[in-house]
């Protein structure tokens, strides 16, 4: 079998998942049946001043038929005192010193209230702290959260603070709502960093009761923003993991958070550059023990691929991630139609028609039977049709011989600029 075990900056855990900084790591209770269930770490919720949380604080977003395809949440950090989270820590990494126990932190922007808290929670055995600069709510109207994570100069001033006190591993969260999430990477690299992890929640509103005109959440008929989270949220999490792990200014391992429900989601993770990854959403809504299907899957995808660690897919499709400017405009696909698996909903005739490039035709056979078929010149491989269609194997996009030589639009553009040059010398 595989070996699931990642040491993600110096900090070793028996397999890439871990619980991320939320109500499922709230306190030793949870975090204790949570590695008995047979996850790898888990990062504590975060810790601070306690505080008073809302009575009503979750919502969820529903699609077609799919519950918590979204999530939207207004709870801020630990409502217990720092000295029972510390003692319940302790008891824990005791009990189980093999798996890794990061204890999330949240303090205001001052030198000295980084290095007592950093003390505190490394004198009771954590393997790493992990900086939250992200809660996009309620700490963020306090100056701490993602007031401070939208801040390069306080990311990295506030990093640094917490290195300079630090003996174990210091990762950096970073929040999403931000027009470049690798500014404040660099900025956390700067400071000291040993790792950083993304994505925290994104601003959101879950929605509004029309009914009512309450906004949902709402507590006694007012309601905030919150922090958005689950399956929805995953393509923009892997977005800013890779544009992180394709900068080369920022070098350090990543922790990935956003989305993540099933093995598959990690291993998307990993391969574009996350080091290990974090779940939080999947784990509210199913329980602790998805963590099994999770270890199953990767280490069953693993053996199939003949790779023997987990470690080894860390970073496999980085290089495979580029900008536009770098794809090749001349290579071709179009989609071909296989009419003994179509259905004929007419589904991707419609999409095509109303809002593609008319490249369907619906025809009849001798028999007067309707069928469809894809005029190929004149399709230009968006993908559409294959994506609404809803009968696995009736449209495959089917890749063209190059007619002509790869090129890119930044390729053709320097073309075009030695164009335009021999043009001027001739007319001189």
């Amino acid at each position: 079998m595989a070996d699931l075990r990642i040491n993600l900056a110096g900090i070793e855990s028996p397999n890439p998942f871990w619980l991320a900084s939320a109500p499922p790591t709230n306190s030793g209770y949870q975090v204790q049946r949570a590695f008995e269930a047979g996850w790898g770490g888990a990062v504590w919720k975060t810790l601070g001043e306690p505080i008073i949380n809302t009575t009503a604080r979750f919502a969820a977003v529903s699609f077609n038929g799919k519950k918590v395809a979204g999530f939207n949440n207004i709870e801020l950090i630990t409502d217990r005192p720092l000295e029972v989270n510390l003692k319940e820590i302790y008891e824990t990494k005791k009990r189980f010193p093999n798996h890794a126990i990061i204890a999330s932190l949240m303090v205001e922007p001052k030198r000295e209230k980084w290095h007592e808290i950093v003390k505190r929670v490394e004198d009771v055995g954590v393997d790493g702290l992990e900086l939250n600069f992200g809660c996009p709510h309620g700490m963020a109207e306090r100056g701490m959260g993602a007031a401070s994570g939208q801040q390069p100069d306080l990311v990295q001033a506030q990093t640094m603070w917490a290195k300079e006190a630090a003996r174990t591993p210091v990762i950096v969260k970073l929040t999403p709502n931000i027009t470049d999430i690798t500014v404040t990477a660099k900025a956390a690299v700067q400071g000291g960093a040993d790792a950083i992890s993304m994505i925290n929640t994104i601003n959101s509103l879950a929605g509004v009761d029309i009914d009512t005109w309450n906004t949902i959440p709402h507590v006694a008929g007012k309601g905030a923003h919150g922090g958005y989270c689950g399956p929805a949220v995953k393509p923009i999490a892997l977005n800013m993991v890779a544009e992180c792990a394709r900068n080369p200014y920022i070098n350090v391992p990543i922790s990935g958070i956003g989305g993540i429900s099933t093995w598959r989601d990690a291993v998307e993770f990993m391969l574009m550059g996350a080091g290990g990854v974090q779940v939080c959403t999947a784990a509210m809504h199913h329980g602790f023990s998805i963590v099994e299907d999770m270890i199953d899957g990767l280490s069953n995808y693993l053996d199939e691929k003949g790779i023997s660690s987990v470690q080894e897919i860390i970073g496999k499709s980085v290089e495979r991630y580029s900008d536009w400017g770098n794809l090749d405009l001349n290579y071709r696909i179009v989609a071909r139609i296989n009419n003994d698996v179509c259905i004929n909903c007419n589904k991707c005739h419609i999409a095509c028609e109303d809002t593609s490039h008319q490249c369907i035709d619906m025809l009849t056979d001798p028999n007067g039977q309707k069928y469809l078929e894809v005029r190929e010149d004149d399709c230009v491989g968006c993908n559409l049709c294959s994506i609404v269609c809803p009968e696995e194997g009736a449209i495959d996009m089917i890749e063209l011989p190059h007619e002509q030589p790869p090129m890119t639009w930044n390729e053709r553009q320097t073309v075009l600029a030695g164009y335009k040059d021999n043009e001027r010398e001739a007319a001189k």
